[in-house]
């Protein structure tokens, strides 16, 4: 079972609107909803591939219910989700039709305690017990320690466990300190952390700062990873038009998938590209296009880069 660690759960909101105009009144021609947040988003596209996953995290008030029912519906995920006090956050995106370009409005979530926060690593280090490998998304709520991350990836290093970090901003910072078997940072992500803007350079800095292995999104040009056995680049055949919203998590959900199958890292990083372009591709953000999803996956180019510092 892989496991999925959510903190800062949501319920996403998609709208689609045929041109979206400042300071005007929009007619929305299409809503959707389904549980959001970046570990979520993994655990569907893991489920999707065949994993059975555990999710958790935290979930509260009307919107946390909604969301736990809403995930029931999913078939291979299994729901841990903690309860608070607090509500769960909503995420909303409003899609232009016209261009394809998406604007995110994100709550901040609910205030944690700290009993909340107690009962919530005693949860986590029960999970870590039947887990194959973890992954540690997004940000934190309001109450959670900024040094969180940092004590999870030491408890599942201490279960032995592989753990994958995908955060970013001061709990990156402290979390890769506690040395994850991978980070999964964008550009944005690398450059803050590093203070390079260079990818091959600001994806080795970043490793040193802890990281076993770091994989670096990098937009349209695919993936970056530098690991002890290599460092390569996946590059999807052509840019893909479309929503580019979890196409970061779908990454994160080939890497882990391809740990757990023990793939080499060049059919990993293909995957995890594949999947990225998949989801930019789909109608629904943070879902993938099966169909372009094999289409792509023997396209994508994989290229060892040199090792030298």
């Amino acid at each position: 079972m892989i496991l999925t660690v959510t903190l800062n759960t949501a319920l996403d909101i998609t709208y689609r609107v045929p041109s979206l105009r400042p300071h005007a009144s929009h007619r929305v021609t299409e809503v959707t909803e389904r549980p959001g947040g970046k570990g979520l988003n993994v655990a569907r596209v893991l489920a999707a591939l065949g994993h059975p996953v555990t999710v958790t995290g935290f979930a509260g008030g009307g919107t946390g219910r909604a969301l736990q029912e809403a995930l029931t519906g999913i078939p291979g995920i299994s729901d841990a989700l903690v309860p608070v006090a607090g509500a769960t956050r909503r995420t909303v995106a409003v899609v232009d039709t016209a261009t394809g370009d998406t604007t995110q409005l994100n709550e901040p979530g609910p205030v944690i305690s700290p009993a909340e926060w107690s009962t919530f690593l005693e949860a986590y280090e029960d999970l870590l017990r039947s887990s194959s490998a973890v992954a540690l998304c997004g940000s934190l709520p309001p109450g959670v320690p900024v040094g969180a991350y940092g004590h999870l990836v030491r408890a599942a290093r201490a279960a032995a466990v592989p753990v994958l970090l995908d955060t970013s901003g001061e709990p990156l910072r402290r979390g890769i300190a506690a040395r994850p078997d991978f980070v999964k940072p964008n550009a944005d992500e690398l450059a803050e952390l590093t203070g390079s803007h260079e990818p091959l350079q600001a994806t080795r800095d970043a490793r040193r700062r802890g990281a076993r292995a770091v994989v670096a999104s990098l937009g349209s040009e695919g993936l970056l990873a530098v690991a002890p056995e290599g460092h390569w680049q996946a590059t999807p055949p052509a840019r893909v038009m479309g929503n580019p919203t979890g196409a970061g998590d779908s990454a994160v959900a080939g890497l882990l998938s391809g740990v757990v199958e023990h793939l080499p890292w060049p059919d990993r990083l293909a995957r995890a590209a594949a999947l990225s372009a998949a989801t930019v591709r789909a109608p629904v953000a943070g879902e993938f296009d099966r169909a372009a999803y094999e289409e792509l996956l023997p396209r994508v180019a994989v290229t060892e880069r040199a090792t030298a510092a």
